[in-house]
């Protein structure tokens, strides 16, 4: 009789009666031996709007880009990258220590800024400086903070393109990668216990994908439902290495899905794909009070870092492709012409202006007073302690042994 069971047994209705409950989750058994695969032959497409040609593809969401806005976005992205022209030459000048820029990355910047509300909280890694400027960071305070002046946020504390902003939601850069992501999660997790309608996003690169916190962080937030947006910029290249030796899944959005976390991959440079996504990422954010990883695909065009020669490890001509016929820029540029919202005229008129400003900011900067050097131990505790004293005590006199090896113009 058993046997005879066993055969007439279909394997749906072997499935269904060997469906258990395992304390490792719900499962159903199966008499056939599969391997779950290790990828997909098929990758996971990318969401655009706009082609390299600025024309629409779609016309998912345009109807949320308004002119007022549209206008606003292309403006930041073209302040960006003068900015960061501008204070990479002051560095190769020797009037700045260090700087990193964002060209070929600017449209990830601000058409998600564009996207959330001042009351989000913005976790970033270091090429991100677009979302604070669209806050309100003005160029001053991003000179002050890049020249460690006594006018900066840090009081000369903190290296070069380490912003941060209580007031912007802009919590501090922190160089190390990753770390920031499980607090963005903690964050996050803070504000649904509020019952806060806001959100955290959390910024970071595909290198970054490769630390043990962003694991953490994924799996902490699929499991807490924490109200975070992942923003995960692929620019190919974690400093010198490429993805091709990094990781061997599709990208980065894959990874979501092995969490359990509702993931996407837009087009990087394409402003019109990056403002939609982060909009109704944000929206499922905080209606639905669960996470979203979001994996924006880009280039960096420029060096790492000022620190960094890039054509040790990839052709100029790759760089020059990507420059010109990717750029986020003249992508969005070219939609808002074929509006009507913008003429030669005003794109001149904006490029004067803002030289003007970026080099006031950086004069301005460089004029003002270093910090003393008693702020380098405070805002800390409260009462200095012991040790600190000490080592305060320990630099004055190394100063007055070695003046040479000083400013003589610092401020004791």
């Amino acid at each position: 009789m058993e046997a005879a069971r066993e055969h007439i047994m279909s394997e749906d209705d072997e499935k269904s009666a060997f469906d258990l409950d395992f304390p490792g989750g719900k499962i159903g058994f199966t008499s056939e031996m599969n391997f779950v695969p290790g990828s997909s032959e098929k990758r996971v497409q990318c969401y655009r709007v706009l082609d390299e040609d600025g024309y629409q593809v779609s016309s998912s969401m345009t109807k949320h880009m308004s002119k007022e806005l549209a206008l606003k976005v292309y403006s930041g992205m073209v302040t960006l990258q003068i900015m960061d022209k501008f204070f990479y030459e002051a560095q190769r000048q020797g009037r700045l220590s260090f700087y990193l820029t964002s060209f070929g990355e600017e449209a990830i910047n601000f058409a998600s800024a564009a996207a959330l509300s001042s009351d989000d909280i913005v976790l970033a890694q270091y090429r991100e400086p677009g979302v604070l400027l669209w806050r309100g960071f003005t160029l001053q305070e991003f000179a002050n903070q890049c020249f460690g002046n006594n006018a900066g946020h840090g009081k000369g504390r903190q290296m070069p393109i380490h912003y941060g902003s209580k007031k912007l939601n802009y919590i501090t850069i922190s160089s190390p990668l990753a770390t920031q992501l499980p607090q963005a999660v903690g964050m996050a997790y803070s504000l649904k216990m509020d019952k806060k309608d806001s959100c955290v996003v959390a910024y970071f690169g595909d290198g970054s994908s490769s630390e043990g916190d962003f694991h953490a962080a994924l799996n902490f937030a699929a499991v807490m439902d924490a109200p975070v947006v992942f923003i995960c910029r692929n620019n190919g290249w974690a400093i010198s290495t490429p993805v091709t030796d990094q990781f061997r899944s599709d990208g980065i959005v894959v990874k979501g899905q092995g969490y359990g976390i509702e993931s996407i991959r837009v087009d990087g440079n394409d402003a019109l794909a990056v403002y939609s996504a982060v909009r109704s990422a944000r929206e499922t954010a905080i209606n639905k009070k669960r996470p979203i990883l979001i994996e924006a695909m880009t280039y960096r065009v420029s060096h790492h870092s000022t620190s960094d020669d890039s054509t040790k490890y990839r052709s100029i001509d790759e760089i020059e492709y990507w420059k010109t016929i990717h750029s986020p820029i003249t992508r969005f540029k070219k939609w808002v012409e074929r509006k009507g919202w913008w003429s030669n005229k005003e794109e001149s008129d904006l490029h004067i202006n803002l030289r003007k400003q970026v080099r006031s900011a950086i004069d301005e900067a460089e004029k003002e007073e270093k910090p003393p050097l008693e702020d380098m131990f405070t805002d800390v505790y409260k009462e200095l302690p012991s040790n600190l004293m000490e080592q305060e005590t320990l630099l004055r006199e190394t100063i007055q042994r070695h003046p040479q090896d000083f400013p003589k113009d610092m401020p004791l």
